[in-house]
């Protein structure tokens, strides 16, 4: 099974998560938001539901799709010592522009 990361490698995959961001939506409104061919779409939701990503409900003839967004803590972790770096990096920053000598009105 490909791991979190492999699945969202692909761009098309990460659009229809972020499509599934706002809500629940059936294949054919995921087909004509993305401009892809059905069975296409059908191929990365498969990938996306192997992974976890997105689990399916179906009412009569219609397949609808949401976001599952445990899966996503995978990414999450991985990136909390970047989001650390650029924080401490930004703290930093804050504090050579505070020591910095505000500039005077030339009018």
């Amino acid at each position: 099974m490909a791991t979190t990361f492999e699945v969202l490698a692909e761009p098309r995959r990460r659009e229809i998560l972020d499509l599934l961001r706002a809500g629940e939506r059936p294949v054919g409104e995921l087909v004509d938001r993305l401009t892809l061919t059905q069975p296409t779409v059908s191929k990365h939701l498969k990938v996306l539901r192997e992974a976890g990503l997105v689990e399916v409900r179906q009412d009569a003839q219609r397949r609808w799709y949401r976001l599952c967004p445990e899966p996503l803590a995978e990414i999450d972790a991985w990136l909390a010592p970047y989001r650390a770096l650029w924080n401490a990096r930004l703290d930093a920053l804050e504090r050579h522009l505070d020591t910095m000598p505000d500039e005077e009105d030339p009018s």
